[in-house]
């Protein structure tokens, strides 16, 4: 009998975490969604992708002060919402200690480092934790942005009153605790309905970035016309997510693979002078053994000439200015 290795075992593992968190796409189509037959025509298959797709790239020739490559470090504070469809208490408590002990944490590790950071927050992950938003402001080069009221889904809501109240009492709230309007959105779980690129549209937001069709900043374009919505794209391999949690319960992989990860996308984001970002969940990679994956990777990106670290609003804000000059 043989004994299958450690990457065998990791690629195995994290298949089935990948299969159990595409289960909803077994479940049928989102309220609001036609499926693709499989006799579609082009003209069908053609309407079926229109809603959201990847319009002009945006990424400018340089970046500030003549930077080779931009680099965001984004984290989704969803704490104690990622259970909301079952709000049990020794789940709940994982949630929680993102607030208490991951967000300190991570916010020490910043301010170590001197780099900013933009934070995604639920609107009820800053009402269940009223000091967690003022600690983040008060370091004066963090940005807040939207990532839903409740962390709801917006492909599962089906109603697009609902989808836009929501969004609005979200920006309500964290305009009024930031004391700034956010200027960018992720939609939970990277979840858009046939409806949220509108409502984004409409509610004002410069930039989302939840979409994933490349790896530079794009323009988004709804049923083939340009929308004026900046797209910072993420992607999973720069998410935290699949190599931790939900159901790995530590059994994935060292902290050190997870970097040489991260430092393989950000030396390609490199070489090709466009984008690296990262999205992380305070309540995974703020655990301890796990942050230092970022205490690595911080400095050996600082070291590297031409490397700008900025928030995302001031990637969006410099895209938006110079994206002619490529």
């Amino acid at each position: 009998m043989t004994t299958a290795g450690p990457v065998s075992l990791f690629a195995g593992a994290l298949a089935l975490i990948l299969v159990a968190s595409s289960g909803a796409a077994e479940t049928g189509p989102a309220p609001g969604v036609t499926p693709i037959a499989v006799e579609a025509t082009p003209e069908q298959m053609q309407e079926a992708v229109a809603t959201v797709r990847a319009g002009r790239k945006m990424a400018p020739k340089l970046w500030p002060a003549g930077a080779r490559v931009a680099v965001a470090l984004t984290f989704d504070i969803d704490n104690e919402t990622w259970w909301r469809d079952n709000p049990l208490p020794v789940p709940l408590s994982e949630g929680e200690y993102g607030a208490l002990e991951a967000v300190p944490r991570i916010l020490a590790l910043l301010d170590r480092h001197d780099v900013p950071a933009t934070f995604f927050v639920p609107a009820m992950s800053a009402i269940l934790h009223p000091d967690m938003i003022p600690e983040i402001v008060r370091r004066k080069r963090h940005e807040i942005g939207v990532h839903g009221w409740v962390h709801e889904e917006p492909s599962t809501l089906g109603d697009q009153a609902v989808e836009e109240r929501l969004l609005a009492k979200s920006v309500a709230y964290l305009t009024q605790v930031a004391g700034k309007r956010p200027t960018g959105f992720r939609a939970p779980s990277w979840d858009f309905s046939p409806y949220t690129l509108e409502a984004i549209r409409k509610a004002g937001f410069v930039y989302d970035s939840s979409m994933m069709a490349m790896d530079e900043p794009y323009e988004l374009l709804s049923h083939g016309k340009p929308t004026g919505v900046l797209e910072l794209p993420p992607d999973w391999i720069g998410d935290d997510y699949p190599y931790y949690e939900p159901s790995a319960t530590g059994s994935l992989p060292s902290p050190d693979a997870v970097y040489a990860i991260y430092k393989a996308e950000f030396d390609g984001a490199y070489s090709e002078g466009t984008l690296f970002i990262l999205s992380m969940h305070p309540q995974v990679t703020g655990r301890r053994s796990r942050i230092t994956v970022l205490e690595r990777l911080i400095p050996y990106m600082k070291s590297r000439p031409g490397v700008w670290i900025a928030t995302l609003g001031d990637i969006a804000h410099y895209v938006n200015e110079h994206a002619n000059s490529r």
